[in-house]
């Protein structure tokens, strides 16, 4: 399983509109991204607009792929690409990954094996 881990940023005057667009996002949306193969997907926004998201998927460019050729997110994609700001291409495309420094299960599962 590989965790996903990337960053946005929101126009800070259309930061109501995004929670309003994903309150809650299309149907047909949330079909694509699970037959995509992600899970535990979530977004987290902080405070002037900063966008966090994660989600979980056995094999990340299989994902992409999928959602790159899917109709119904391309469709999404293009009506949410105005919320961000400095943003070239596609925001399921272009965000930037975050680079996982902890993971408490990995560190656990590594001093249970040093233990032993």
């Amino acid at each position: 399983m590989t965790r996903v881990a990337f960053q946005l940023q929101v126009r800070p005057e259309l930061l109501d509109e995004y929670i309003a667009r994903h309150t809650p996002v299309w149907p047909e949306m949330l079909a694509e991204i699970a037959a995509a193969g992600r899970r535990n997907y979530s977004l987290f926004l902080a405070e002037g607009g900063t966008l966090f998201g994660y989600y979980e998927t056995d094999d990340d460019a299989a994902a992409q792929a999928y959602l790159a050729a899917s109709d119904v997110a391309t469709r999404w994609e293009a009506e949410m690409s105005r919320f961000f700001v400095d943003l070239a291409g596609r925001p399921d495309q272009a965000a930037r990954p975050l680079l996982k420094v902890f993971n408490l299960e990995a560190q656990l599962t590594a001093a249970e094996s040093t233990a032993s």
